[in-house]
């Protein structure tokens, strides 16, 4: 088949590229910056390069695919330090967009990283454009199929702690504890996403990936093993202070402000509320795997 990913080949993109060509597809790569070509057709994929901002250009990238693959990314709205910028906008006209260019080259089989939280606009804080961008493609002629892949917390969002580890000896957050959550590894979420290309697509559906679920104090405990540090804390703050925190170092509001109130969706378990009804199979890469990933580079990091 003929693929188009966009998100070019990070944490996620990379390991669903190598899958999709490994099992013969033929792909292309949206990326915005034109240093990703070589590492693009290093991998034995096409590149195309533009902008998700440019209806005409994802229409040109899109026509003539079997399936296109759909994602989002705070980073593709903004710098988080920008004040200027509404994120959930600026994300949501990436969704408009993206519409158009599905409905202009006539593709119709989308399947569509989401998240978490994107079944409510109530409550979750930043990550509600997920929500909205999803309501924006449901509004796509009924004979284009779409697959909602909703993964949980990523791994990798762990590596926002080194700082504080290292500057305050400790993991810092407004929730914490004892109560077990689901985290996911983008090698699980490209291995779900490259199943689901070969699947049958019918209608709108949503699909959960997780890899591991386990507690703030679990994640301290392995975390702290994997870096010599076996009495590493979780502390729990205020949202007031979190808040001010990301606030005196420069954060945009909508962006500290929205953080904040996903954390606090995480703690309460707001967040949850589907997923608990529709929980999948946990994937391969689990808390253990990650912490050693996590150690490389805590280690590497000059923070």
């Amino acid at each position: 088949m003929n693929i188009v990913l966009t998100g070019s080949i990070g944490n996620i993109g990379k390991p669903l590229t190598e899958e999709l060509i490994q099992k013969g597809h033929s792909v292309t790569v949206i990326s915005s910056t034109i240093e990703r070509m070589s590492a693009i057709e290093a991998l034995g994929a096409k590149a195309a390069i533009g902008s998700m901002f440019d209806p005409d250009f994802l229409t040109d990238a899109f026509t003539g695919a079997d399936i296109v693959y759909l994602m989002e990314t705070m980073e593709a709205a903004g710098d988080f330090f920008d004040k200027d910028v509404d994120f959930i906008g600026k994300i949501c006209e990436i969704g408009h967009h993206y519409k158009t260019a599905v409905e202009r080259s006539g593709v119709k089989k989308i399947i569509h990283l989401s998240s978490i939280g994107a079944h409510t606009d109530k409550g979750t804080g930043i990550i509600v454009f997920h929500h909205h961008v999803e309501n924006i493609l449901k509004q796509l002629p009924d004979e284009v199929t779409i697959k909602f892949i909703r993964p949980v917390g990523i791994y990798f969002n762990m590596f926002s702690f080194i700082s504080t580890i290292k500057n305050k000896g400790v993991i810092i957050s407004n929730w914490g504890g004892d109560q077990k959550e689901p985290w996911v590894s983008p090698l699980d979420i490209a291995a779900v996403i490259a199943e689901e290309t070969e699947k049958p697509f019918e209608g709108r559906t949503v699909r959960y990936v997780a890899s591991d679920e386990v507690s703030p104090n679990e994640i301290a405990k392995a975390l702290g093993n994997s870096i010599g540090k076996p009495d590493l804390q979780w502390k729990v703050i205020s949202d007031q202070e979190l808040l001010k925190n990301w606030l005196d170092i420069g954060f945009n509001e909508q962006v500290a402000r929205g953080f904040v109130e996903t954390q606090v969706a995480q703690g309460s378990g707001i967040l949850y509320e589907d997923y608990d009804e529709h929980q999948p199979v946990l994937g391969k890469v689990k808390l253990a795997d990650f912490a050693k990933e996590f150690a490389e580079v805590y280690q590497n990091d000059e923070v």
